[in-house]
């Protein structure tokens, strides 16, 4: 069966880092693009980060130059470096996997950056 874990979330303060991780099974992970999402309550749920097969990436604007996502084959996990957290990167951040015409979410992990 398919299974991506995220781990890592919890609270922290504004200024301060977080690093999530994603462990993937059951899929061919190194043909696999993977990405990063967050869902703030009510809103939807946008596009955080990504990286290709090749470890080409891609941020969104709000989160350029304070979070790297990266990915190591050989452990099947993708990581989401958070820095420098503000009140609104506040989320549930969510794994997906891209292969070939399939996707495959994860649970999601509570982010909370609060004083």
């Amino acid at each position: 069966q398919v299974q991506l874990v995220e781990s890592g979330g919890g609270l922290v303060q504004p200024g301060g880092s977080l690093r999530l991780s994603c462990a993937a099974s059951g899929i061919f992970f190194s043909a696999c693009a993977m990405g990063w999402y967050r869902q703030a309550p009510g809103k939807q749920r946008e596009l955080v980060a990504i990286v290709t097969t090749i470890s080409s990436t891609n941020y969104a604007d709000s989160v350029k130059g304070r979070f790297t996502i990266s990915r190591d084959n050989a452990k099947n996990t993708v990581y989401l470096q958070m820095n420098s957290l503000k009140p609104e990167d506040t989320a549930v951040y969510y794994c997906k996997g891209t292969c070939m015409q399939y996707a495959y979410w994860g649970q999601g992990t509570q982010v909370t950056v609060s004083s």
